[in-house]
């Protein structure tokens, strides 16, 4: 019969303690290694960073939406008849789209046209009495007075006349519903055969060439925007872009924080669809700025660094990256030209004093 002979614990303890500290003596070993080798970086690795002109771009995403719409409400109670046009639809200044029919409409309509002709028959018999009595008085068959008082007369009865076609004409015009300038339907807010009160919608338009193009810019973008300033708009189904201007900086923050910016293309003939998406890029002014290669950044604890090479060696330089334009990134703050900036095994440079800051425990 075979005794398993048990393992003391305390040498278990002994022999774990020893390979963690033979582990750690040659991951620190290597990190000297590391920190001797990328103490100083070679000259391939370094290049000597200039001063570039850019032009910087502010990207945001926009939408067409348009400048006003007009709704189109009944200017007296009524029901709607003839509505025949859709969403959509293009409609002429002047054109006719519903009228307002019913009993009320009907009697008032009646009411009015008589009044006019009543008005004409009065007015009828002014003139002729004015017309008799200026020629009896030639005669000396009438005195200035009845002359003076039949123009009187004459001239009142033309103002009632006046006054009866203009309210007959403008009792039509409010069981008439018409587009007042060419539009686009954008809804129907009534139907054919609806009862409506006055002031109530009936369908909403959308004047023509009264699009524009609004975008939402946040943190310190949109001070940099001005009236005027130009850019160009990427629809997002890949058609053509289209150049654009800045025509309103509206002043007030939204309720997510940015600040509303409407365009409008530079090329009256530019055509965009309400609704239409994209990216909308304005350029900023001109800028001389230094520009390094992206990889040359390193990102530690929210700060960005370049390691800087001198005669003395390499040491970490605080950075504000701004704009990137292909593979290189262009600095705000941080940097001068002629400054020699570690390109390759940057990171690793920077973080190559990682074992001074661990000892072997005990």
């Amino acid at each position: 019969m075979t005794r398993t002979i048990p393992f003391p614990f305390p040498m278990w303890r002994v022999l774990s303690r020893f390979l963690f500290r033979g582990f750690l003596a040659i991951v620190l070993a290597v990190s000297a290694d590391m920190q001797t080798a990328a103490g100083q970086a070679a000259d391939a690795d370094v290049v000597t960073v200039q001063l570039q002109t850019v032009t910087p771009h502010l990207d945001a995403y926009a939408l067409v939406e348009p400048t006003s719409v007009s709704p189109i409400n009944a200017a007296q109670s009524g029901i709607v008849t003839g509505l025949r046009v859709l969403p959509g639809a293009h409609v002429r200044a002047g054109q006719e789209l519903a009228r307002l029919e019913g009993p009320s409409t009907k009697a008032a309509l009646l009411q009015s046209e008589a009044d006019v002709r009543s008005a004409l028959a009065q007015l009828s018999t002014a003139q002729k009495s004015l017309a008799i009595q200026t020629e009896q008085l030639a005669s000396h068959l009438s005195t200035r007075e009845a002359v003076h008082q039949a123009e009187s007369t004459a001239v009142q009865a033309q103002t009632a006349f006046d006054n009866a076609q203009v309210r007959l004409e403008s009792l039509r015009q409010m069981t008439t519903v018409s587009a007042p300038a060419d539009a686009i339907v954008l809804a129907l807010n009534s139907a054919d055969g609806e009862l409506v009160g006055a002031g109530q919608p009936i369908l909403t338009l959308q004047p023509g060439n009264s699009l524009w193009l609004k975008a939402a810019y946040y943190s310190s973008d949109f001070r940099a925007i001005r009236i005027g300033m130009t850019g160009r708009f990427s629809p997002s189904d890949g058609s053509a872009s289209i150049p654009i201007k800045v025509c309103a900086v509206f002043g007030t923050l939204g309720t997510g924080g940015g600040e509303s910016i409407a365009m409008i293309p530079l090329n009256a003939k530019a055509q965009w669809l309400n609704g239409e998406s994209g990216i909308v890029s304005l350029d900023s002014p001109q800028r001389s700025l230094v520009a390094i290669p992206t990889r040359a950044l390193i990102l530690d604890h929210g700060e960005w660094w370049v390691m800087v090479h001198t005669a003395q060696g390499d040491h970490p330089q605080a950075v504000v990256p701004g704009s990137a334009e292909g593979w290189n990134t262009f600095i705000e703050r941080g940097l001068a030209p002629g400054t020699k900036v570690v390109v390759n095994n940057a990171y690793l440079l920077f973080h190559s004093s990682i074992s001074e800051h661990y000892q072997i425990p005990d």
